[in-house]
């Protein structure tokens, strides 16, 4: 058993946190236990859900990607407001978000995982958002046949992939943002990116990447951000010395 304070401290230095204000989730802690975490569960989305399938694994913090406080969301603590926040309290159930800090992180993050799991070379930070870097580039190891590069992403990130086939039909670099950043499209056709993978299409993206010329793959919002919380999971459980394990919901959105 350890106390909540210290480990939300350590998240909260690990993610750097206080970096991301401009982010529109509030991360850190956003409900608050008795103080005694026993287990850990990682989850992409704060949902009913997910919540109930933590409390049957016995887990006292949920560490999420998607949190249940964005902006003013909680403004009023009513209908699913209040469902989600009264079962946490009622289970005495901690839960701290991590969003683009964890989007962002060169080591846990979705991004930088991605980019390890494709075998991307020389990588490096791309994707400006409001001053920060949330995302990574780099390079296949040799030129690859763009049809072949779906058949990996197929493969890395299992699940239905669509795409937007403007581009080159031989690629080497790929710029990575995951869950939905189609404006980040336009930095990638500056910089003369072959493919920009993400998670999410949106009608927006489809004039953009036929207007730059470049190819653009769509992996699936949810499985492109289950690669940094299921790392969180592992990394929690080997710095923090209890249980902690990644519950995965398989949406397939």
């Amino acid at each position: 058993m350890k106390d909540l304070k210290p480990i939300v401290r350590f998240l909260d230095s690990e993610m750097k946190v206080a970096d991301f204000a401009a982010d529109s989730a509030n991360n850190g802690l956003q409900v608050e236990n008795s103080g005694e975490v026993r287990k850990i569960c990682c989850g992409v989305d704060a949902s009913l859900d997910f919540f109930r399938m933590a409390k049957q694994r016995g887990a006292d913090l949920l560490v999420c990607h998607h949190g249940i406080s964005w902006g003013d969301s909680l403004k009023r603590i009513t209908e699913l407001n209040y469902r989600r926040i009264s079962f946490l309290i009622e289970n005495d159930m901690a839960l701290y978000a991590c969003h683009l800090p964890l989007d962002a992180h060169p080591r846990l993050g979705n991004n930088v995982l991605i980019c390890k799991a494709l075998g991307l070379r020389g990588v490096r930070g791309f994707g400006l958002y409001h001053g920060m870097t949330i995302g990574f580039e780099g390079k296949l190891p040799g030129v690859m046949n763009y049809a072949d590069f779906k058949k990996l992403v197929r493969h890395v990130i299992p699940g239905e992939i669509r795409s937007m086939d403007f581009g080159k039909k031989e690629i080497r670099s790929v710029a990575v943002i995951s869950g939905s950043a189609p404006d980040l499209l336009n930095e990638a056709g500056e910089k003369g990116i072959d493919v920009f993978l993400s998670g999410e299409p949106k009608l927006s993206a489809y004039s953009i990447a036929q207007e730059w010329r470049i190819n653009a793959v769509f992996a699936g919002h949810y499985a492109t951000e289950t690669f940094g919380v299921q790392a969180l999971a592992g990394w929690l459980k080997k710095k923090c010395g209890i249980p902690a394990e990644f519950i995965d919901m398989k949406v397939p959105y």
